[in-house]
């Protein structure tokens, strides 16, 4: 008996820790979302986007800020199609462009908590302005599961406790990111070049709306693509302020193949 105890406590640890990497909930702070809107086809790109994969080995994880990185299609025609690129993301900038009465949309473009965010090269701010946003309380709650095993899986997703006032416009999204990412480009502005990525945006679901009392209840199926690289993939849910795109909370998780 001793021997099997022996055994049994190294495994039950194992199987504890493959499903608490299945499900999720967001803390009392609020956690902001940080967008990069980049391309392949950009020569200014790439520091902004070594920048953002820095986050990771500067402290900076997703307990603090959610970064995502949409890569943008309107580059494509000059050269370089950037695989990662999709249309909607393309979209997604310019509503954020018409939100904040921008004149126009370039790359890279940082969002911070839904406002253009400029990197001072004089002074690096980003620890402060994570500080500010994450000293007031979130704006609402989430939980989020992964069930089923690969490849019949779905999110199972729960948002609340949004404030009366903002349950109008809250806006919830949901999304698939990859890490590791890298393309040796033979065109363009990059050529030559092998540019490398991190929490590349590769699905983005949404807006869904909440109900009269600020929730939402949601089950949708995960599809991923057979270069996707399941080791190297997360899963992001964050609700956004529609009229201001303020972060009202924030969350991610990795992506497990041994669900509920």
């Amino acid at each position: 008996m001793k021997l099997l105890r022996n055994v049994m406590a190294p495994l039950l640890l194992v199987l504890a820790g493959a499903a608490m990497a299945c499900t999720a909930e967001s803390g009392r702070q609020r956690v902001p979302l940080l967008e990069l809107y980049t391309s392949e086809g950009c020569d200014s790109c790439p520091p902004a986007d070594h920048w953002l994969s820095m986050l990771s080995v500067r402290g900076v994880s997703p307990h603090r800020v959610l970064a995502l990185a949409f890569h943008v299609d309107y580059w494509n025609h000059l050269g370089w199609t950037d695989p990662f690129a999709r249309p909607e993301f393309s979209e997604r900038q310019r509503d954020a462009a018409r939100r904040n009465r921008a004149r126009l949309v370039y790359t890279p473009q940082f969002l911070l908590d839904g406002a253009d965010y400029r990197r001072s090269r004089l002074r690096d701010d980003f620890s402060e302005r994570l500080a500010a946003i994450g000293s007031r309380p979130a704006g609402a709650f989430i939980r989020a599961g992964i069930h089923g095993k690969d490849p019949q899986q779905s999110l199972h997703l729960t948002v609340n406790g949004i404030d009366p006032a903002h349950r109008s416009l809250a806006r919830v999204y949901w999304a698939i990111y990859e890490n590791r990412l890298a393309s040796a480009v033979s065109a363009g502005e990059n050529r030559g070049k092998r540019l490398e990525h991190d929490a590349a945006v590769r699905h983005l679901a949404g807006p869904y709306t909440t109900n009269a009392e600020g929730i939402l209840a949601l089950a949708a199926p995960l599809r991923k693509e057979r270069n996707w690289k399941i080791a190297d993939l997360h899963l992001a849910i964050f609700v956004q302020q529609a009229a201001t795109g303020e972060t009202l909370q924030a969350l991610s998780l990795p992506w497990c193949t041994h669900g509920h």
